[in-house]
């Protein structure tokens, strides 16, 4: 069985591991109340949720879809935060395609810390393009993760196109 690894995620999951768990505001709580949405990467605001750039992503694209609700896991979600969730994931989907035309997507949610949460309070789901040979070399001999295009490219493309 080959692993792979993203040593590149380890400085990130390590700035939270020093944070204490009464934090008075989690970042996407802070994002989203700023009103700051082009510094933040917040590409849109529904009415239960919001779409923001990863600020440390996969692949570029990498966008999350987060309820305005600080609450840890799906289960806790109500019934109109599930589906408006649902409904960003499938808009954001499509205007990936449109902008970057990737072979395929991940999507998903990390549900506490041992799952991989780098932020395990306030649930969020991620959609992470994908494309064919999009990963390399470059983690494991050089802790360099490449992304393809710059971020505020990327939130351009898909701010204009929504």
């Amino acid at each position: 069985m080959e692993r792979l690894h993203s040593p590149w995620r380890s400085k990130y999951i390590e700035s939270f591991s020093q944070v204490k768990e009464d934090i008075e505001e989690c970042v996407f709580c802070k994002a989203s109340k700023e009103q700051q949405d082009e510094n933040n990467f917040i590409l849109i605001r529904g009415i239960f949720c919001f779409v923001i750039m990863n600020l440390y992503p996969y692949n570029s694209g990498h966008l999350m879809i987060v309820p305005y609700r600080h609450v840890p896991s799906i289960i806790d979600l109500s019934d109109e935060e599930t589906t408006e969730s649902m409904v960003l994931i499938k808009q954001m989907i499509k205007a990936i395609q449109i902008v970057s035309h990737p072979e395929g997507f991940n999507i998903g949610s990390n549900i506490g810390r041992t799952a991989g949460a780098g932020i395990d309070q306030h649930v969020h789901f991620h959609i992470v393009p994908r494309w064919s040979g999009d990963t390399n070399f470059m983690p494991i001999l050089a802790d360099t993760k490449m992304i393809s295009e710059d971020m505020r490219e990327t939130y351009k493309k898909l701010k204009h196109l929504l």
